[in-house]
């Protein structure tokens, strides 16, 4: 099945996200994918490129947060023999390993500041220049980018270039989260399941109405990814089972969210600042910067509780929750980042702010 048609639903934003895929596809403008974490942006991406002129081209994909900021260049752009302590021999980088495809810069807003001067570069010009060269090579190569942040907002932080900004957002798709489009979430279940069973050699069961139902009603931070896996989860331990109801669902779901703010009483008991900021957290788990959610719970804390929040607490709470999410993962820092819904960079700095580990 090509990546167009594992994109499954009947709803009008996905059409949309569709459409936008068939327009672009064809020409060699870059592209700026947005959506949360577990949206579908690798999919998105793949759709592109199979319905492109390069289809028949290498697809790479590179998670611009998970290379370490020393060695960023030497990865993406390529590095001479010789040129910095460890460089033994030539590194052909992912831009000219890309050479007649398409290249994906996953978390693009993680790339530091610096090697984004030289990307723009390199969108321009259509030639790259390796780390201790003088030369460049021409590369042809068509660049998506993909993120889960609000890039418009990191340009006006001064964390990301405008330039580069508006060069990469020629065209822009956004991806909408499941919780946007709850009419395909049975649809998407019932399909998981069934590709679920084929691979594993298993009776397809049948959804009861009320299971769908309850499916539908979650927040689904995780989006499709999260759907799939618990559709799995639940079809693994009642191997066998013709019927699904909706009570061998629930032991793998959250409560139930819902989708706006619902107004508390002022004469209700407050709301414990530990179970505010782990809803919260699993509420927001796609956005990226921890300082930001944790400022959330907080004012929403106050507007319940009536009460001031020590300042000293959010810096308190922040590092409490890496430190649980460290313990959670065995010490595994990209697991830790992906879960807290931020780049490895970031983690690596906040671990030494906080002198964790």
């Amino acid at each position: 099945m090509n990546a167009l048609d594992q994109l499954i639903g009947e709803s009008d934003s996905l059409r949309a996200v569709k459409s936008l895929i068939l327009q672009a596809a064809p020409t060699d403008i870059s592209v700026l994918i947005i959506g949360e974490s577990g949206t579908g942006k690798e999919l998105v991406s793949r759709a592109i490129h199979e319905n492109s002129s390069r289809s028949s081209g290498p697809l790479l994909y590179v998670n611009c947060g998970a290379i370490p900021q020393g060695i960023f260049e030497s990865e993406v752009f390529g590095h001479e023999r010789g040129s910095f302590t460890g460089a033994d021999r030539k590194r052909t980088g992912y831009f000219e390993q890309a050479q007649g495809g398409t290249l994906v810069l996953d978390e693009i807003g993680e790339m530091p500041i610096e090697s984004q001067v030289k990307l723009l570069r390199i969108l321009e010009s259509r030639e790259v220049m390796r780390v201790g060269s003088s030369k460049t090579v021409p590369v042809d190569v068509r660049v998506l980018a993909a993120t889960n942040v609000d890039l418009a907002d990191a340009v006006a932080k001064g964390e990301f270039r405008h330039d580069l900004y508006f060069r990469l957002k020629a065209v822009t798709i956004q991806i909408p989260p499941l919780r946007e489009r709850m009419v395909d979430i049975p649809v998407l279940a019932i399909q998981f399941a069934r590709e679920f069973a084929v691979r594993n050699r298993l009776a397809m069961p049948r959804f009861t109405s009320d299971a769908l139902d309850l499916l539908s009603q979650q927040y689904w931070p995780g989006n499709v990814r999260e759907l799939k896996n618990t559709i799995e989860s639940v079809l693994t331990l009642n191997r066998g089972l013709a019927v699904l109801h909706a009570d061998h669902f629930r032991p793998h779901l959250s409560s139930p969210r819902a989708l706006l703010p619902v107004l508390a009483s002022r004469d209700q008991q407050p709301i414990g600042n530990d179970l505010l900021l782990a809803t919260l957290l699993d509420v927001r788990r796609e956005v990226r910067d921890l300082r930001t959610i944790l400022e959330t719970a907080i004012a929403f804390s106050q507007a319940i509780t009536e009460e001031p929040f020590p300042s000293n607490r959010l810096t308190d709470l922040e590092r409490e929750q890496i430190q649980k999410m460290l313990e959670q993962n065995q010490g595994n820092r990209r697991k830790t980042a992906r879960d807290l819904g931020i780049g490895e960079r970031t983690l690596y700095r906040k671990l030494k702010e906080y002198n964790i580990g």
